[in-house]
């Protein structure tokens, strides 16, 4: 499996953006996505998933309300709709691939996903 993460670019706070992840694999529609970020030298922090199946989504505390995380099974894409952006959001951010998970299930534990895309760079100004 290869994700193919963009969308990333420089914003002002407010503002509106909108992250999207290509797979390839033949069994899109049975992998738990989600995305993370990383800032700086830290570690990553979960951001959302979305199961497979009926699509059950969760959302890190930080971003609930703003943040949206959608699947497109038909072209093997999830994409994180990202509104009123603040500058602590600024980080870069990827997508990862569960291949290996029940349905329905959502996954937080980055160390759940096998697959990860190159990361996308999303810079908020104040």
């Amino acid at each position: 499996v290869q994700l193919q993460a963009s969308g990333g670019g420089l914003v002002q706070a407010g503002d509106s953006l909108r992250l999207s992840c290509v797979a390839s694999g033949r069994s899109f529609s049975t992998y738990a996505m989600g995305w993370f970020r990383q800032f700086g030298e830290k570690g990553y922090e979960f951001v959302a998933a979305v199961s497979w199946g009926d699509g059950r989504y969760y959302y890190a505390d930080s971003v609930k309300g703003r943040f949206t995380i959608s699947r497109d099974d038909a072209r093997n894409m999830v994409h994180l709709q990202m509104n009123n952006l603040k500058t602590e959001d600024t980080a870069v951010y990827y997508c990862a691939a569960d291949p290996e998970v029940l349905k329905f299930r959502v996954v937080s534990d980055r160390t759940e996903y096998d697959y990860w895309g190159q990361g996308t760079l999303v810079t908020v100004s104040s």
